[in-house]
């Protein structure tokens, strides 16, 4: 079994991501832009920072929540 390839379209996605990020102005926000990206694209109801954060750091969602 071999390492799975990303699919074109995650690989298109982090180009994206990696474009927005070189505009952010700081790097410590880079991080929290990604999750929040990836968060609204992920399966779920509801769409607000709370549900995406409790989606992408499950173990630390108030953290989380205040970085998104």
């Amino acid at each position: 079994m071999g390492i799975q390839q990303p699919r074109e379209g995650e690989e298109r996605f982090s180009a994206y991501l990696d474009e927005l990020a070189g505009v952010m102005g700081r790097v410590s926000r880079i991080g929290p832009m990604r999750d929040y990206c990836t968060g609204l694209l992920l399966p779920g109801e509801r769409k607000s920072v709370e549900p995406i954060a409790a989606i992408t750091a499950p173990g630390r969602v108030a953290a989380q929540h205040q970085s998104l």
